[in-house]
């Protein structure tokens, strides 16, 4: 039986969880959740996820939430994609909480604002203040690669996974891949890795182009 991911291909947090299954090469499919019509948010929907979210993974009797317990989940079923001693593990999940707090959760804010709200909603001071915070991030991503290919380790992990999960999207929002050499050349590396795709590629969109 494949593992379900509840998801939509505009959502960063989805496409985490979606590229985390992929490169593990877990049998998986996704599972559309029209999140612009509030599917997400629907008394069913909340059956499978009370907080009204997606990614919501199902495999077997098992439902998580959440896309970095997802990719724990996922790491720990494939035995890929972790850290190969308990330090790297540990390293690995402070790179996740980072991203969760620090870029994740800035970059899916504002590119909901910039692109998914009717312009007389997108208040350009808040913007303005989340892309502050997000230069921010982007310098601690970039100076951390600067000698080293992966943030963990010798090769991809989810760490790499969870940090990249909004930076593939060509919405605008204020992330230019030439203005970080360090975090272009990984997301390259990320890309060129087998298995990959363009969440677009990996999911269905809720909107079209």
């Amino acid at each position: 039986m494949s593992i379900k991911l509840y998801c939509f291909g505009e959502s960063g947090n989805s496409y985490k969880a979606a590229l985390t299954l992929q490169l593990a090469e877990v049998d998986w499919e996704p599972v559309f959740v029209d999140f612009f019509k509030g599917e997400a948010r629907s008394d069913a929907f909340k059956t499978i996820n009370p907080m009204g979210e997606v990614p919501v993974m199902v495999d077997g009797d098992l439902t998580l939430s959440q896309s970095g317990a997802i990719q724990d989940y996922v790491s720990s079923k494939s035995g890929k994609l972790g850290g190969q001693s308990a330090n790297e593990r540990r390293e690995i999940m402070r790179w996740v909480l980072w991203d969760n707090h620090k870029l994740s959760s800035n970059a899916g804010t504002v590119r909901f604002l910039m692109n998914f709200l009717p312009e007389e909603k997108r208040n350009p001071d808040v913007i303005a203040f989340l892309q502050g915070r997000l230069k921010a991030a982007y310098t601690v991503l970039n100076d951390e690669l600067a000698n080293k290919d992966w943030l963990v380790g010798d090769r991809i992990t989810m760490a790499d996974i969870a940090c990249c999960g909004y930076l593939f999207y060509e919405e605008p929002f204020g992330f230019n891949r030439a203005d970080w050499p360090n975090i272009d050349a990984w997301l390259t590396r990320i890309s060129e890795t087998p298995g990959w795709k363009h969440p677009y590629d990996l999911m269905p969109r809720a909107l079209s182009k």
